[in-house]
Formats: structure tokens, C-alpha cells, sequence
């Protein structure tokens, strides 16, 4: 059964993690360089892009954004190593798109096994949405995706509330599908409401420059890509999962 699950999720989070890799290249990624323009300012943004830790910070946002989570923009004076424009910044974001994938692989197929039901592909698409809704869209109607130049929120806070949402979501979800009666199913709805009712952390300064228009198109391409990832996810999930239970 182990062995069955690790190479299950090896391989589903390998294809899905080159699959959203693809993804940000293509919608994502521009986006976040655009931003970037804006976050150095007329003067610097002429010249070139110029990574600081706060922009690689707002590069990994997005990044966990498409594994179902997005993670605040972190600011500060000191300015940590970071991969240089081009080939090697696209390898480390492959490689982040990958351990991610990986991860929230392990997490599905493990929650897969645990059912005790069949899977197969066509199931494992309902699986990899509810994935998305408990790691990506329940987070995300508190702490929307954030480009670099946006008003942030202290990343210890947005990460424990990211954390706490995604919990009670995925409780709630398990209780809809998987609990009997009237009770479990009104414990289920109060997960769903409760974190979005307290501890949602607030930005720590307004806005900067970054228009509008172009969060917005973040925000609808980073939906789009993650629900995406998803359903992949869990459809090579339950394939890899059901096709190792007959050969073993």
C-alpha cells in the first residue's frame, strides 16, 4: 500500500507540476514581471527587472498559488540571493512547481486511501476539485493572490489563516461526502463560514502603484491556472492510484 501511494504521487505530482509550470509561463509569470515594474519604481523598472527578496517572495506566491495555495509578498531591507532572469529563474520555478505538485499529491491519494472507495480518473477529478476549493478558492475569498507592489500581509498571519481555512474546509468537505445526518451536515456548513468570520488578517499598508486592471487579471489567470492544476491533479491521481492497485 505504501510503495502503491509513493509512486502514485511521484508520478501524478511530477506531470501536474510540469503541467502548471506551463501554466505560469504562459498567464502568471508575465503578470508578475509586469508588476515588478511597477514595484521598483519608473526609474529602475527602465533598466531591467531587479529581483529583491520581496519580489521572490511574491514569485513563490504565485507559484503556490497553482498547488491550490498563494503566499504573501514579503517585505525587508536586506536583500536574500534570488535566480537570475531567464533560464535559471524558469528552472527554479519548475522545480517549486514540481515539489509542490508532489506534495499536495501525497496529501490527495492519501485521502484517497483513507476512503476506501474506488477511484479511477473520472472520480479523481471530483477529488482534485474538491482539493482546489479547500486549498485554493475557501483561502482565497479571505486573502486574494497578491502581485509584487500590493499591500501584503504579514506572512506568519496570512499563512495561519491559510492554514486554518484549508483545514476546515477540507473537514467540512469530508463531512458533506462522507457523514450521515442532519448534525455532521450542519457542523460542515459552520467549517465552511467559520474562518472567513474571524482572524482574517488585514494588509499592512494601502495599496501601491500595480493598477488595477492588471491585479485583476491576476487574480482570473491565477483561478483559471490552479483550477486547472487541480483537475489534474486528481485525475492522473486516481489514474496512478487505481491503475498500481491491479498490478499489485
Amino acid at each position: 500500500m505504501l510503495m502503491r501511494i509513493v509512486m502514485s504521487a511521484l508520478l501524478a505530482g511530477a506531470l501536474a507540476g510540469t503541467l502548471v509550470f506551463a501554466g505560469h509561463m504562459w498567464k502568471t509569470t508575465p503578470l508578475i514581471l509586469q508588476a515588478e515594474v511597477y514595484e521598483n519604481g519608473p526609474a529602475e523598472g527602465a533598466g531591467g527587472h531587479a529581483h529583491s527578496h520581496a519580489q521572490d517572495q511574491a514569485q513563490k506566491q504565485d507559484q503556490g498559488a497553482a498547488a491550490g495555495h498563494s503566499h504573501g509578498a514579503a517585505a525587508g531591507d536586506d536583500e536574500g540571493w534570488s535566480p537570475g532572469d531567464g533560464l535559471e529563474r524558469h528552472a527554479f520555478t519548475l522545480l517549486l512547481d514540481v515539489i509542490t505538485a508532489v506534495g499536495f499529491a501525497f496529501i490527495l491519494i492519501g485521502a484517497m486511501a483513507i476512503s476506501g472507495e474506488g477511484v479511477g480518473w473520472r472520480r479523481g477529478i471530483v477529488w482534485g476539485l474538491c482539493g482546489y476549493a479547500a486549498f485554493y478558492v475557501a483561502p482565497a475569498m479571505g486573502l486574494a493572490p497578491e502581485l509584487p507592489g500590493m499591500a501584503y500581509v504579514d506572512v506568519v498571519a496570512r499563512q495561519t489563516w491559510w492554514a486554518c481555512a484549508a483545514a476546515a474546509t477540507a473537514a467540512a468537505l469530508a463531512l458533506m461526502f462522507f457523514a450521515s445526518g442532519t448534525l455532521w451536515k450542519i457542523a460542515a456548513v459552520i467549517l465552511l463560514v467559520l474562518p472567513h468570520m474571524f482572524g482574517v488578517p488585514h494588509p499592512d499598508f494601502e495599496a501601491g502603484d500595480v493598477p488595477a486592471e492588471l491585479a485583476a487579471q491576476f487574480a482570473v489567470a491565477t483561478l483559471v491556472v490552479t483550477g486547472l492544476f487541480w483537475m489534474a491533479l486528481g485525475s492522473l491521481s486516481g489514474y496512478f492510484y487505481d491503475r498500481f492497485g491491479d498490478t499489485a
